[in-house]
């Protein structure tokens, strides 16, 4: 690990056995914020023994910019700390962080002193405010790497700690590329002074627009050449031949961990895009599909049975039209005469 001062109470410490993932210590008054931590405990411990010579009361709150491994494994060397993150984090690694973390255990005995922290504050709107003794900290929900990816911009500083919505190469095999995007442009748009990435170097203001402007033309680029190699009905084996050159981005990045990490854009982006194919196809095919006509059978008992209906309805005006006709005709006439009053009697008596 290595670490570097980007101003007077900012420490940035990176990785040298991951993928240069960053994790950064405010310093305000004799307190600590620490902003992620790194995934060997080795490594943590480094920011640790720094943080206590730095801040004599301790870090006193982590925030996780995002659930994964790599963020989060080094939280359990802060004991006393408060741990900040989005809601979606802490509801992440609830279902699957515990679960994970033990797989990790069983591949390394390094992780073994390993215990997952829960966030112990949450929050789920676009963004909360932390105010520390000569520290503004604005910690921004900022989707698309994963879906509950954050971001904390220093007001003061005017730095962006930007977790892996901003890295070396944009990754979305477990998110939005859509979401990144826009999540991209919104942190173009805040007048910053330095971007701390979640992986990768610290961006100068000079390099920030250049700097997002490629990544979303990666992004849109990936999607491009996928699409188009779907449309010509590719394979997901012949997608892999798509590199990480051919959609603007160097393979020297991080190390060279970048070429692992675009394989597994391009595979995700396949899987993602022919699943949309699919369900189109499916849509297309339902509704060009014939409505359901009756079978025979079914159509002739209805048939019976409207017929049947119709007959009840006419026969039984004309069976009771016939009732009084067969009346009249059967009636003999008395042999004695009536009076007409008694003949009315007996008329009326016969309806």
């Amino acid at each position: 690990m290595h670490w570097e001062r980007a101003s007077e109470d900012i420490y940035i410490f990176t990785s040298d056995r991951y993928a240069q993932v960053t994790a950064s210590l405010i310093v305000s008054g004799n307190t600590g914020i620490l902003i992620d931590t790194l995934p060997f405990p080795s490594e943590t411990a480094q920011i640790a023994l720094f943080a206590r010579k730095r801040c004599p009361d301790g870090v006193r709150f982590v925030i996780y910019t995002g659930h994964e491994a790599d963020h989060v494994y080094g939280a359990f060397l802060f004991p006393k700390a408060e741990i900040i993150a989005h809601e979606m984090a802490r509801e992440i690694l609830i279902e699957r962080g515990f679960a994970a973390l033990q797989r990790a255990k069983e591949q390394s005995p390094e992780f073994a002193p390993i215990q997952l922290r829960l966030p112990t504050f949450t929050f789920t709107t676009n963004s909360v405010t932390l105010r520390m003794p000569g520290k503004t900290l604005e910690i921004i929900h900022t989707p698309g790497h994963t879906s509950d990816c954050v971001s904390v911009l220093l007001h003061e500083e005017r730095i962006l700690f930007s977790g892996d919505t901003v890295m070396a190469l944009p990754t979305i095999t477990n998110g939005d590329p859509e979401q990144l995007k826009k999540s991209l442009e919104a942190v173009g748009a805040m007048q910053l002074e330095n971007i701390v990435q979640g992986h990768g170097e610290i961006i100068l203001r000079g390099e920030i627009r250049d700097t997002l402007r490629r990544q979303v033309n990666y992004l849109d680029n990936l999607r491009s050449k996928v699409q188009k190699l779907i449309d010509a009905g590719g394979s997901r084996d012949e997608a892999k031949a798509i590199t990480i050159e051919q959609c603007g981005m160097p393979r020297v990045l991080l190390n060279g961990a970048v070429v692992q990490l675009h394989l597994a854009n391009v595979l995700a982006t396949y899987d993602r895009l022919m699943a949309a194919k699919t369900a189109e196809t499916s849509r297309a095919a339902s509704a060009a599909k014939p409505k359901a006509t009756k079978k025979p059978a079914a159509a002739k008992q209805e048939k019976a049975t409207r017929a049947k209906k119709s007959d009840d309805k006419s026969s039984a005006p004309k069976g009771a039209s016939k009732s009084k006709a067969a009346t009249k005709k059967t009636s003999k006439p008395a042999k004695r005469k009536e009076s007409p009053q008694a003949s009315a009697s007996k008329k009326g008596k016969g309806r």
